[in-house]
């Protein structure tokens, strides 16, 4: 389901992650063999079931024998797509970006400028996590407990994240002073995501963070 945008998103943040061209993740990683209908079904029920169950109880509800139980496939088979419950739980925030993504696509944010329309985008997937308070925190919670092992994993969410910013934009082919804006943009996303989990900052406050940090779009531009 990667649109163009995506794709180019993908492949020059691969390169350019850290502000130097490098090989493309590609080179160094094969590509994993793409699933079959049977596994792709058997995957989405996992997620579904991790998605549930973190919603009724955060990150400590997740566990993976429950996890497994609910998607009705063995354990050991559960440990085959994740290696641990960290895994899942990124896996998780990514298929619910991918949903987030498809839904700005039908129906994209208003705004006059980039930013504004960027700053809408983010405020939007904000409200959604929102509304699922215990499950925004495990996803979160996932997130900071990574450590190399889920590194592929985590890399897929910001991309999917960088895509989601770029389509807001209305950017397929991303100066280098844009993407640098897009990565303070996500850190900044991120970042309020987390004081406002942890209550030391109020809706408002996350807006106030994520307009002012969108407002580098506009400089990018000018100086692309």
């Amino acid at each position: 389901m990667e649109a163009s945008t995506a794709a180019t998103a993908d492949s020059r943040t691969a390169t350019r992650t850290d502000g130097a061209a490098t090989r493309p993740a590609a080179a160094t990683r094969p590509a994993a063999p793409p699933l079959t209908e049977r596994q792709e079904a058997r995957r989405r029920r996992i997620l579904q079931a991790s998605t549930e169950l973190a919603s009724r109880g955060g990150f400590d509800a997740v566990q993976m024998r429950e996890v497994a139980e609910a998607s009705q496939v063995a354990l050991g088979t559960l440990y085959r797509y994740f290696p641990s419950k960290i895994h899942l739980l990124v896996a998780t925030m990514r298929d619910q970006l991918e949903h987030m993504h498809g839904t700005l696509r039908k129906r994209p944010p208003a705004g006059g400028t980039a930013a504004e329309r960027v700053t809408e985008t983010l405020m939007r997937a904000f409200r959604a996590l929102q509304r699922e308070p215990l499950l925004a925190d495990a996803m979160v919670r996932a997130l900071i407990f990574a450590d190399r092992g889920a590194s592929a994993e985590v890399d897929l969410v910001s991309r999917r994240t960088t895509a989601v910013i770029l389509d807001a934009m209305g950017r397929e082919d991303p100066t280098d002073e844009e993407l640098s804006a897009v990565r303070v943009i996500e850190h900044t996303w991120h970042s309020a995501l987390i004081t406002w989990l942890s209550g030391r900052a109020s809706i408002d406050r996350v807006r106030a963070d994520v307009e002012t940090a969108c407002r580098l779009i506009d400089l990018a531009s000018a100086e692309g």
